[in-house]
């Protein structure tokens, strides 16, 4: 379940930050890796990872038993 929230969330923070114009690299190296320290390999493996977990699921799981943010 861990490995779930941590694709759910960082699909939610490329898919934040994908439309400003920066590059994958740019949004891991600014955004995902000071808040999971993952490489950039494990951040693309997360991203691809997002098409087989349905990560509305997740977020709704999270949501469910955490009641705070992440952020």
């Amino acid at each position: 379940m861990s490995y779930k929230v941590r694709v759910a969330e960082v699909n939610r923070i490329y898919d934040e930050h994908r439309r400003s114009g920066l590059s994958n690299v740019e949004i891991w190296r600014r955004y995902v890796y000071p808040k999971f320290f993952i490489s950039e390999r494990t951040f693309y493996n997360m991203l691809n990872a997002s098409a087989v977990i349905d990560t509305e699921k997740v977020q709704r799981e999270m949501e469910q038993w955490l009641p705070f943010n992440f952020e």
